[in-house]
């Protein structure tokens, strides 16, 4: 067990062995809305948008992409929830996987075909940081016990949200000065969090896909211009801005910021078409930030999931 241990710890390949072996891997293929840019084991995708804005109907609609069988359209493997927005569904996941089993609406499923797929979803909730950091430091043992009872691992790893527990750490340090409570520095708590990620990524690669909740900087419109200019001066360092003038404040570290290797925008869409196809459907706008796209998509969420309006 020790030596298992100190493996774990010190690697077993190279950066150059992993990256060989990464590239051999045939990228994720997902549909709709996820199909822009082809992904690949090691890739680390953000989803950001205000709350809400259909980020977890879209880790949901991949989930269930990724357990379903490859002759259901599927990717054939496992997948890893953390939810640390403590706000899962389980109903709406095995709602969206019957629609996929039985799409013309019959009323028997495959049991067997259902069970199969629930198994490979993977589920954990954590409530704070320090169960969250816990969580990464004990998966690489639970991934392994998995792989040995399966004959394969997770490939996808989902976070929702990030950025849960930001501003509790962030009150936390605040009040920590007051007191005797243990000190939480958000810079080292991030530092903590990508080293664990990246550790875990070298001996069980999978593409990684986190939620980030956020503000549009309209929140000033209310106050006087005098202010407001003084307010977006101060934030102009930790201001982001699309093309098309949506901003947002960016509030994570910048050693997570810098371990994104993808990031999508979603936001709501102020388009709502009229017809019997829209009855009860929500519109989002979805744009690749990272790489940057020339176009945005149009995504309706329904009962029987995520799609991009055409």
């Amino acid at each position: 067990m020790k030596k298992e241990i100190e493996g774990w710890i010190g690697g077993d390949e190279s950066g150059g062995e992993m990256l060989s072996r990464v590239r051999s891997v045939r990228p994720f293929v997902f549909p709709p809305p996820l199909h822009r840019v082809p992904l690949r084991l090691g890739n680390v995708v953000e989803l950001v948008g205000p709350s809400p804005s259909a980020k977890t109907h879209i880790l949901i609609h991949a989930a269930v992409t990724a357990v379903l069988p490859k002759h259901h359209g599927g990717l054939d493997h496992f997948v890893l929830f953390l939810d640390l927005d403590c706000r899962f569904d389980i109903a709406r996941f095995s709602q969206l996987l019957l629609h996929r089993i039985t799409p013309d609406g019959a009323q028997d499923c495959d049991q067997t075909l259902y069970d199969l797929c629930m198994s490979r979803f993977l589920y954990a909730r954590c409530y704070d940081t320090f169960q969250f950091l816990h969580t990464l430091r004990t998966l690489h043992c639970r991934l392994e016990k998995l792989k040995q009872l399966h004959g394969v691992g997770v490939h996808l790893l989902m976070i929702d949200s990030i950025g849960a527990f930001h501003w509790m750490d962030r009150a936390s340090m605040f009040l920590s000065q007051r007191g005797n409570k243990k000190k939480l520095f958000l810079q080292t708590v991030s530092e903590a969090v990508v080293q664990n990620i990246r550790k875990l990524l070298q001996v069980h690669p999978m593409l990684v896909i986190a939620t980030k909740s956020v503000i549009f900087g309209n929140k000033y419109s209310t106050v006087s211009n005098e202010v407001k200019r003084n307010v977006e001066e101060r934030c102009s360092k930790n201001l982001t801005r699309n093309h098309q003038t949506f901003q947002y404040r960016e509030y994570m570290p910048s050693v997570w910021q810098s371990f994104v290797t993808h990031r999508i925008l979603v936001r709501s869409s102020d388009d709502h078409p009229v017809g019997t196809n829209y009855q009860n459907s929500t519109f989002y706008l979805l744009e690749w930030l990272l790489p940057r796209l020339s176009f945005i998509d149009k995504i309706v969420v329904k009962d029987a999931g995520v799609f991009v309006d055409t």
